[in-house]
């Protein structure tokens, strides 16, 4: 499913999808697009109607989508990328169903502001003017899964009490985790691991790395057809970071990297640890703007329930190519697989967005020239908060709230989301945040009820 088929890039033509529609027999086709919150919509449409979708005449209306226009200027099309063609494989019970993931534009045929893969292809833009052709990303998602009631509703039930690696009889998901694999392997995803996680219903699949559009199109993908086939095994699938207390939460780990061309950016055999200058550069930048893109990357208030020490997740900002604890981590591969893992991402970010923010800091850091601080080779969990601060370790907002204050401070970021969603993104988590805070949750009753 990735740019690459055959060995061949996918260079799909209009007449390639009218065939592709005969041979599969397909009668309807979603024309897929995600919105600002990463939810991913589509108008469906039959196969009457695909030369005119294939022409860029597919109108829809823009109002009805959160945080996309007010109704004034509610007309948009919807631009059809027909490499991202595919098939779905399995059943509708209305003929085969395909889809194709489309870019916004607005009536007048310019790109929509608040389109959130639009607005990575913007970013891009920006990379290939400093003289890179790529940005890959290799992503790690989590999940967990969790047994359906009787009337098709999500229960807090596990179906198993498997950890790390386990097999069966402990990892029940097992039948179910390799159902999605069989999907994702149908539809040409590369699987390059895949195994039960820490936490009991956890879970991890992880898919090879491709540039970096093709890989967020990907996750929208991968997170449909893992939902799908639970569904089928009574099960359900949710990227949550944080259902359970006491246990890991579920992440999405970024490992990301520049290329020229075939070279990987990243990588000097004669630089310290293999590493290039502007493997630094970019790190530095990540780590410099990480405040700031914690809202993108962790959005939810739940994200910072499992940003939290003592369950894996990163909560320090620093890095390291020894251990795990801090934010950054240098996997051990150099060559063309050189890369920098950032581990604080999780599964309930919009991957355009995310990977926008992430690619717009290291893109400073390299313009500015930057140097990361030194590695921090021990466990960061087991030092003392004057240690911390002797090092200059810095921390991951603790909430919602406090990683909003930071990104309305960060104008890189708020560049790397362009004014539209920026604006639309804290107006919506802003509402998201104030109904928590003012909720009174099942704990406070518990703590504070008798005792006052």
């Amino acid at each position: 499913m990735g740019v690459k088929e055959s060995g061949m890039m996918r260079n799909y033509t209009k007449q390639d999808i009218r065939k592709f529609v005969e041979e599969e027999n397909v009668n309807f086709i979603r024309l897929q697009f995600s919105d600002i919150l990463g939810m991913i919509k589509n108008v469906e449409i039959p196969i009457s109607q695909l030369d005119k979708a294939l022409d860029n005449k597919m109108m829809f209306d823009g109002s009805s989508i959160e945080g996309f226009v007010r109704i004034e200027e509610s007309d948009m099309y919807l631009i059809p990328d027909l490499n991202t063609w595919m098939v779905f494989p399995w059943p509708s019970g209305k003929g085969k169903v395909a889809r194709i993931i489309c870019d916004v534009s607005l009536a007048d045929g310019s790109p929509f502001a608040g389109d959130p893969r639009g607005n990575l292809k913007r970013i891009l833009v920006e990379m290939k003017e400093l003289g890179f052709t790529d940005f890959n990303l290799g992503p790690e998602p989590e999940f967990f899964l969790f047994k359906l009631d009787e009337n098709k509703q999500p229960t807090m039930e596990l179906n198993d009490n498997g950890g790390y690696f386990d097999l069966a009889p402990m990892d029940l998901g097992e039948d179910c985790r390799r159902d999605i694999v069989l999907e994702l392997e149908a539809l040409g995803f590369e699987i390059e691991a895949s195994h039960h996680e820490a936490a009991p219903g956890q879970h991890e699949i992880d898919f090879k790395y491709a540039d970096v559009l093709t890989a967020c199109d990907n996750i929208q993908t991968f997170k449909l057809v893992v939902k799908t086939i639970a569904r089928k095994h009574g099960l359900h699938a949710t990227f949550m970071p944080k259902p359970l207390f006491g246990v890991s939460g579920s992440g999405m780990h970024c490992n990301v990297s520049l290329f020229k061309d075939d070279e990987n950016a990243f990588f000097d055999e004669n630089g310290e640890l293999k590493l290039s200058k502007t493997a630094y550069q970019f790190m530095a930048g990540v780590l410099d703007h990480t405040r700031g893109f914690t809202a993108v990357t962790n959005p939810t208030v739940n994200s910072y329930k499992r940003l939290v020490p003592g369950y894996e997740a990163p909560c320090y900002i620093a890095w390291s190519a020894q251990n795990r604890s801090p934010l950054i981590r240098i996997p051990a591969s150099r060559g063309i697989s050189t890369r920098v893992e950032v581990r604080s991402v999780d599964s309930a970010a919009n991957p355009y967005l995310a990977m926008a923010a992430i690619l717009k800091a290291g893109l400073d850091g390299i313009k500015r020239k930057l140097e990361p601080p030194k590695p921090v080779d021990r466990n960061i969990y087991e030092m003392h908060l004057t240690e911390l601060k002797e090092l200059g370790i810095g921390t991951l907002p603790t909430d919602l709230d406090h990683a909003l204050i930071a990104l309305s401070e960060d104008d890189v970021i708020q560049d790397a989301l362009g004014s539209h969603i920026f604006e639309n993104f804290m107006a919506e988590k802003k509402i998201e945040w104030d109904g928590y805070r003012i909720t009174v949750h099942p704990w406070e009753i518990d703590r504070y009820m008798k005792m006052y």
